[in-house]
């Protein structure tokens, strides 16, 4: 990662998103773990520090300040531990942070909560949002070299055909459907994510299935 100012300006014009995000300063470790497992847990993503939310250049008072806190949060805030790596580059005058965090091989990572509980975040557009229990075993199965076993029954069957006639469908209104438990739901969801026969979509307020 080498930015140059040029690029440093394209992202804060782009405003944050998927694999952009700002912060005015790192306050709380367990805060900016969820941004950090959030990226590792999609396609990586990188951290402006210095920059308020609405793109307002302020830059660091310390840098050195700024890289503890993050790498606090990325060794003991969030499990497996995170390697971030850093640059340091002037913008507008003023020293901004940049801080990568590369996509994960050994997902899902999780987070520590305020509560001292773990949590595994995902990021959409430009939010860390909570994994759901499906989220977290398809992350935890798409990079392991097991295969996928799955018996093609009526009940794969008659939600491919739904999805092929209607636009998404929730875990749960499958589980109506078809009078299946929530576990029996949850392993055909995933498996059939896993195949790449169907999508999962997160959102703040829900979460939904669609076809392909």
């Amino acid at each position: 990662m080498n930015l140059k100012p040029h690029q440093i300006k394209q992202l804060i014009i782009q405003g944050e998103g998927a694999y952009v995000d700002f912060k005015k300063t790192i306050t709380s470790c367990s805060k900016i773990a969820k941004t950090l497992v959030a990226f590792a847990n999609n396609k990586g993503g990188c951290l402006l520090v210095g920059v308020s939310d609405d793109g307002t250049i302020k830059g660091v008072k310390s840098e050195e300040e700024e890289k503890y806190m993050l790498t606090k949060a990325a060794h003991f805030y969030c499990k497996p531990a995170l390697e971030v790596s850093f640059q340091e580059v002037y913008f507008e005058d003023r020293l901004l942070l940049v801080a990568e965090v590369k996509e994960s091989d050994i997902k899902p990572h999780y987070s520590l909560g305020d509560d001292n509980k773990w949590w595994v975040y995902v990021r959409v557009k430009d939010k860390s949002l909570l994994a759901s229990k499906i989220v977290v075993d398809v992350l935890r199965r798409e990079n392991k070299d097991e295969g996928i076993k799955i018996e093609y029954s009526s009940k794969e069957k008659a939600l491919l055909e739904y999805l092929n006639k209607n636009e998404r469908i929730t875990a749960k209104e499958y589980s109506q459907m078809l009078n299946l438990s929530r576990r029996t739901s949850q392993r055909i969801l995933v498996n059939l994510v896993l195949l790449g026969l169907i999508r999962v979509h997160t959102t703040e307020k829900e979460e939904f299935y669609t076809g392909l």
